[in-house]
């Protein structure tokens, strides 16, 4: 099982950015995907999450309260990568973003004890 993540950079406040974690060695539909991010001198904290397919949806999904109405995380099964579609972007967003998985529920949560595998990180800045 590995997950990759990509797509961090430099933004403005107020600009975009899409993270993407693109798994291998299982299929991502499967499992319960997270992202988790880590800013300096700070504990890593849980951003999203969606769960495992039931075939009729594409997973239930979780927001911290710091994510919701900006961030929106999805699934795409044709390339077995998650995504963190990022908008509205505030200097307080500036951390690194890690994505990580679970095996298979039908619900999840964005507390860090309950995944298994990780990503490397991706740097996300955001200037004011």
């Amino acid at each position: 099982v590995q997950l990759q993540a990509s797509g961090g950079g430099l933004v403005q406040v107020g600009g975009s950015l899409r993270l993407s974690c693109a798994a291998s060695g299982f299929t991502a539909e499967y499992y319960v995907i997270g992202w988790f991010r880590q800013a300096p001198g700070k504990e890593r904290e849980g951003v999203s999450c969606i769960s495992s397919s039931d075939g009729s949806s594409g997973g239930r999904i979780v927001y911290a309260d710091a994510a919701k109405g900006r961030f929106t995380i999805s699934r795409d099964s044709a390339n077995n990568t998650a995504y963190l579609q990022m908008n509205s972007l505030k200097p307080e967003d500036t951390a690194v973003y890690y994505c990580a998985a679970a095996h298979f529920r039908l619900e999840c949560t964005i507390e860090e004890n309950d995944y298994f595998y990780w990503g490397q990180g991706t740097q996300v800045t955001v200037s004011s």
